[in-house]
């Protein structure tokens, strides 16, 4: 189960990678290592799916995508920040969180142990 969580973390920072190349790239080359890391990212993200539950993997990877996204554009490309998005991407941490306990609740549980009886 670990190393399912690792796979969470490495395609989302492979995807936080290749966002930034989009913003970078120039020649046709730099293309090339973008469409290499997207096949990168995508194996990691197929991988963390095997044993975890797919929403919550997908709720994670998009979340950092979002927030990680957000965040470069601030601090790297000079984007502006404002209370409003700081409020939403709160709020975005509090549906990943949220999807994560409702994973983990006794009701989940209970309901894919019946099913694999």
């Amino acid at each position: 189960m670990q190393k399912d969580w690792i796979y969470v973390g490495l395609t989302s920072l492979f995807e936080l990678f290749w966002i930034f190349g989009f913003n970078v790239a120039s020649t046709w080359w730099h293309w090339i290592i973008i469409v290499s890391l997207i096949a990168l990212d995508f194996h990691f993200l197929s991988k963390a799916c095997e044993n975890l539950p797919t929403g919550t993997v997908y709720a994670i990877f998009a979340g950092i995508g979002t927030i990680g996204t957000t965040l470069m554009d601030i601090f790297i490309f000079d984007g502006e920040f404002n209370a409003i998005k700081a409020i939403f991407m709160f709020i975005l941490v509090l549906g990943v969180i949220g999807l994560k306990l409702a994973d983990n609740s006794p009701t989940n549980k209970d309901t894919k142990k019946e099913a694999e009886a």
